[in-house]
């Protein structure tokens, strides 16, 4: 069926009161945002669903929300009665429609006979993703689009081991959702029926103690070994973070921090920051004004499900540095071998676990501790789903991070979590500052001893149909015609995922490796309409370093952009 007849179906089985109907027929002129809105279904897969909010077959609306909740009802009935009395946990951040998505999700997991369990308001993602392990159900639900721009909306699907939900299980789910009538096939029932008549459990308070002690017990370093004063600002970018991050920081007993007024309470539109992704340094723009004003050493922000955490930190001449997920990650792998060695927790068979295209100085840190750094692809899905190998073979898990900003510090935890990372970081922050260190002297430390590393990664946006047509031709001719030589230093090897590699599995990525030691990696993202790279320079000094990634960003960038 081509766009224009899904268009036609819609507008005629759409009641004419639904806001959808209005929603299409603003745009019967608009061949153009028709053919987007309806030439595919809204993708489902490792990562759930993500798009625009909308009328559409490629819309998040009610209809295609409904049409994933069925089809994941579907798979979980087939699993048998006690995959039903397991159950499903359902949790929502603040955007627009989250918490109506949430509820009709509730309902029809209820009409299918399935037990339900959510929450009263708004709940980190990490929280929902504990709760799966806590409460022993089959699967978890959360409605939401991390940090895209408020223009959207998503819905990420967990399994019974905490993590979301893996390639074999996605493809049986979406087997079940391809074969559900999106206008006749969804069973569904009232929310509030549901939580009257036992079907939907709605938790309490209680819940969210036993995440935060979870959190808690990642403490390394406490008490006198700290300086509590320390000065910071945190944002929860209009996020759900805002309760559980103060609630933390009381927990541990820091006195002196703020956080952002204009960001603290959930916002949908995101107005004081646009783009609510904590990676971005303009997200920091309102919390470098009151970090200043307050004389903060460290800024702190989550995306707004709290799955993200990025940091900035004060240099020498008093200026705020943003930090890229790496070089964060630096940081807490260091803290987190130096303080269990100092506390002597290290164990003796210790794992962690990144992506492959994030950085390889942890993997030296790590080592020198005796540590042994694991690769996946990239996803937390991956990264705390390579935790159960890990016990297999008799390590003990101790960290997983990727340079997108996210962290996993605690096993029972499988998602990338942000009040822990932050947790983490505000304790390294005052454990050193107790010992005459700020954070940025730490980081020059660490690449004083273990090399001048450079990290970057740039992104190219390009959205809609001619975006992904875009994107896939860029992938098909790095792939066809690879560079052999870039920034003056020839290729050296080219590992292509496509079809896997050693063990890890297939992705559509590319892995570069040049004859000076530099390395840099293409894969588009799975969740938004980018072709990201990463790129990593070691070289003598920082500053050579640094000047070696901008040659190789300027031509990678460059050689991309010929691909029309």
């Amino acid at each position: 069926m081509d766009y224009q007849k899904r268009y036609d179906e819609w507008l005629e089985k759409l009641d004419e009161s639904d806001p959808l109907r209005a929603d299409l027929l603003s745009i019967k002129d608009d061949d153009v945002e028709k053919e987007d809105r309806f030439y595919q279904d809204l993708s489902f897969g490792t990562a759930g669903l993500r798009g625009k909010v909308g009328a559409g077959t490629n819309r998040m609306n009610f209809y295609t929300v409904g049409k994933a909740t069925q089809g994941i009802a579907d798979y979980i009935v087939e699993h048998g009665k006690e995959a039903m009395e397991k159950g499903v946990v359902i949790a929502h951040d603040p955007r627009h429609f989250s918490r109506e998505f949430s509820e009709l999700a509730a309902g029809i997991f209820a009409a299918n006979g399935i037990k339900v369990y959510t929450f009263p308001d708004l709940r980190p993602t990490p929280e929902l993703a504990f709760m799966i392990s806590r409460l022993g159900t089959q699967a978890g639900i959360n409605i939401t689009a991390s940090h895209n721009p408020k223009e959207y909306n998503g819905y990420k699907a967990y399994w019974e081991d905490g993590c979301q939900v893996s390639s074999e299980v996605a493809d049986g789910m979406l087997e079940k959702i391809n074969a559900v009538d999106i206008w006749t096939g969804i069973r569904k029932s009232d929310y509030e029926e549901g939580v009257r008549n036992g079907l939907i459990t709605v938790l309490g308070e209680e819940y969210d103690k036993e995440y935060l002690d979870k959190v808690l017990g990642l403490a390394i370093h406490k008490g006198l070994e700290l300086d509590l004063d320390i000065p910071f600002v945190y944002t929860p970018l209009n996020g759900c973070g805002s309760i559980p991050f103060r609630e933390m920081l009381k927990a541990r007993g820091f006195r002196n921090w703020k956080i952002v007024p204009e960001q603290e309470m959930p916002d949908p539109d995101f107005k004081t920051v646009g783009y609510p992704n904590p990676e971005d340094p303009k997200a920091f723009k309102l919390s470098e004004q009151y970090g200043r004003e307050f004389g903060a050493e460290l800024l702190m922000a989550t995306d707004p499900d709290s799955d993200r955490f990025a940091i900035e930190i004060r240099d020498d001449e008093g200026n705020y540095i943003p930090l890229n997920g790496n070089q964060t990650g630096y940081l807490l792998v260091n803290y987190i071998l130096e303080g269990h060695k100092t506390a002597g927790t290290l164990p003796e068979k210790g794992a962690m676990v990144k992506s492959i295209v994030t950085s390889t100085l942890s993997d030296i840190i790590a080592r020198a501790y005796g540590v042994e750094m694991f690769e996946t692809l990239t996803g937390f899905k991956n990264i705390c789903g390579k935790i159960p190998y890990l016990h297999e073979h008799g390590y003990t898990y101790l960290f997983g991070y990727e340079e997108s900003v996210g962290y996993a510090a605690c096993e029972e935890i499988r998602d990338k979590d942000g009040i822990s990372a932050g947790m983490l970081v505000a304790e390294a922050a005052a454990y050193y500052r107790k010992q005459g260190k700020t954070l940025y002297d730490v980081l020059l430390e660490i690449y004083d001893k273990y090399g001048y590393f450079a990290e970057d990664e740039p992104n190219l946006v390009l959205e809609g149909i001619p975006g992904a047509q875009r994107i896939k031709r860029m992938m098909s001719s790095i792939r066809k015609d690879h560079p052999t030589e870039l920034a003056g230093y020839k290729v050296s090897k080219v590992i292509d995922y496509k079809d896997g590699y050693e063990d890890i599995p297939p992705q559509n990525a590319l892995k570069f490796f040049l004859e000076n030691g530099s390395w840099f990696a293409i894969r588009p993202s799975g969740t938004e309409p980018k072709i990201k790279f990463y790129i990593y320079s070691n070289q003598p000094s920082r500053e050579e370093a640094v000047a070696v990634n901008k040659k190789l960003k300027d031509e990678i960038l460059a050689l991309i952009q010929t691909i029309e």
